[in-house]
C-alpha cells in the first residue's frame, strides 16, 4: 500500500552547539540526503582532467544514471561510455568476461584510439569477488598501446580505508610512466581546480625559477606524461596526500604536503618547510599578519553584524575559517559539515572552548531536507550548501578552495565576502551547475 510522504509538522533540529559536539563525528550516521548544491566535483569530472582519456563505467543501470548525466552536462559524452551490469551476470558468474569484452568492444568502436582508458568498476564487483587483477592484465595484453587505470564507483568505501575521493585523486597519476627526473621541475598534484597564479605557493615557485607542472594545464597526453619528470610533488588538498605518497614511491620524486589553512602559524610553517625541502630561501612574511588584521577590520566594517554561515565545500578548513572570523568579531552563526577532519581538531577544540554557541549542522542528515529556509534571508553564506540551507543570494560561490593558498587565501576570502555582501547572485541557478569550473577538462 502506498503512503503519502510529506514534511512532518515539526522537525527536530539536528544542529548542535559546538560546545556540546563530539570529535570527529558530531552527528549520528543514518539515512542521508543530498542537497541541490552540486558545485563540488565527482569522479567523472576528476577523471576527465587526464587529457585524451576515455572513461568507461561498468555498473548497474540505476548507478549509471548520475554519471551519464554528469558527462552529458559537462559536454564530455564523447569521452564517456558505459557497460551495464545485469542480474544475470551475477547469477551466471561471468562478471570478468562482461568487463573485459564490454570494455574491448567499446574501444574497438571508438573513432579514435585513446592513449588512456579509465575503467570504473563498482561495489557489485567486490560483492561478487570479481578478479579485477586478471581483468586489467587481460585488457593490457589485448591493447598494449593503451594505458589502463583502475578506478572505482564504490559507495561501500566511504566509511573505511581510502575514501573514493582519495582513491580517485591518486588514480589521476597512475598512468604516469617513469622518466629521468629533471632538476627544478615540480608538479602540483591532487587539486581539481588550477592554482591561482598569485597564491603563495605558485609565487614562491615562480620567483625561484621552478618549472611547474599541473594537470589542469596539460593540453594533451604527452604534456601530462611530462609530469613524471618532476623532482618534487606538492599537494595542498587533504584528499590528495595518499596519492602524493604513492606517486613519490612509484616514480622517485619527493612528495611535500603544504596544507590549505586560515591559520597564520600553519601557513608560515607549511611554506617554510617547503622552502627548506626545495633548498631555497624561506619566503618573507614580514607585515603579513598586520595586513591580515587590516583586511579583517575593513571587511568587518562593511558587513557589520550580518549573520554568517560557512560550509565545508568552500574549503577543507571550515572551522579554521570560522575561528579566524569569530576572533575578529564577525557574527559567524553556523558551520555546515558532516565530520570534523583530523586537520581541524585544534580549531574544533578552540571553538568548543571559546565560541561554544557556534552551531554545527550536517549536510546529509535526512532531516535537513525540511530545514532549509523557505523564505529568503540576508545571511552571508560562504559556500554553496550554506547558501542553499539559508536561502540567500548573498554568498561566496567557490568550491574546494578555488585554487587559493597561504595568506592569499585569507585576503581572497575576505574580498569575496565583501563582494557577496554588496552584490546578490542567483543562488538557485548557480548551485545546480555540477562540477563548478570543470569546463576546461572536456576537450
Amino acid at each position: 500500500m502506498l503512503k503519502r510522504v510529506t514534511a512532518p509538522k515539526e522537525v527536530a533540529s539536528v544542529g548542535i552547539p559546538i560546545g556540546k559536539a563530539s570529535f570527529p563525528s558530531p552527528f549520528v550516521s543514518g539515512l542521508e540526503y543530498a542537497s541541490p548544491a552540486r558545485g563540488t566535483w565527482n569522479i567523472v569530472h576528476t577523471g576527465m582532467l587526464i587529457p585524451e582519456a576515455h572513461e568507461i563505467f561498468v555498473c548497474a543501470a540505476s548507478c549509471l544514471r548520475g554519471v551519464v548525466l554528469t558527462a552529458a552536462e559537462m559536454g564530455a559524452a564523447h569521452r564517456f561510455s558505459t557497460v551495464e551490469v545485469r542480474e544475470r551476470n551475477l547469477l551466471d558468474g561471468d562478471m570478468e568476461e562482461l568487463v573485459i569484452e564490454g570494455v574491448a568492444d567499446i574501444i574497438e568502436r571508438l573513432p579514435k584510439r585513446p592513449p588512456v582508458v579509465l575503467v570504473y568498476t563498482s561495489c557489485v564487483h567486490h560483492f561478487a569477488g570479481c578478479d579485477l587483477d586478471m581483468i586489467y592484465e587481460e585488457l593490457r595484453c589485448r591493447f598494449p598501446d593503451i594505458d589502463f587505470a583502475d578506478c572505482y564507483m564504490n559507495p561501500i568505501m566511504r566509511k573505511s580505508g581510502m575514501t573514493p575521493d582519495q582513491l580517485m585523486r591518486s588514480r589521476l597519476y597512475m598512468p604516469l610512466k617513469q622518466r629521468p627526473i629533471r632538476k627544478g621541475a615540480v608538479a602540483l598534484i591532487g587539486s581539481d581546480l588550477p592554482n591561482e597564479k598569485d597564491n603563495d605557493l605558485v609565487r614562491l615557485l615562480t620567483e625561484n625559477g621552478f618549472k611547474i607542472h599541473e594537470i589542469t594545464a596539460c593540453r594533451n597526453y604527452e604534456e601530462y606524461q611530462e609530469m613524471a619528470e618532476s623532482e618534487f610533488y606538492i599537494s595542498t588538498y587533504p584528499a590528495a596526500v595518499p596519492g602524493g605518497d604513492m606517486l613519490s614511491q612509484r616514480l622517485g620524486g619527493t612528495h611535500v604536503y603544504v596544507p590549505f589553512s586560515f591559520d597564520c602559524d600553519e601557513i608560515e610553517r607549511g611554506l617554510s618547510r617547503l622552502a627548506e625541502v626545495l633548498n631555497i630561501p624561506a619566503p618573507d612574511f614580514t607585515g603579513k599578519r598586520e595586513d591580515v588584521q587590516q583586511a579583517l577590520k575593513e571587511t568587518l566594517a562593511l558587513v557589520g553584524n550580518a549573520p554568517i554561515a560557512i560550509d565545508y565545500t568552500y574549503s577543507p578548513r571550515p572551522l579554521g575559517l570560522a575561528k579566524l572570523l569569530l576572533d575578529a568579531g564577525f557574527n559567524v552563526q553556523k558551520v555546515y559539515l558532516d565530520v570534523v577532519t583530523g586537520e581541524e581538531k585544534q580549531a574544533f577544540e578552540y571553538l568548543k572552548s571559546n565560541h561554544p554557541a557556534l552551531m554545527l549542522y550536517p549536510t546529509v542528515h535526512a532531516s535537513m531536507r525540511f530545514l532549509a529556509e523557505k523564505e529568503p534571508t540576508d545571511v552571508l553564506a560562504i559556500g554553496q550548501k550554506a547558501a542553499h540551507f539559508n536561502n540567500t543570494n548573498h554568498f561566496v560561490n567557490v568550491v574546494e578552495g578555488g585554487g587559493m593558498l597561504g595568506y592569499q587565501a585569507i585576503f581572497r576570502t575576505l574580498a569575496l565576502m565583501q563582494e557577496a555582501y554588496r552584490e546578490e547572485k542567483d543562488m538557485r541557478d548557480l548551485i545546480q551547475i555540477k562540477g563548478m569550473g570543470c569546463g576546461g577538462c572536456c576537450g
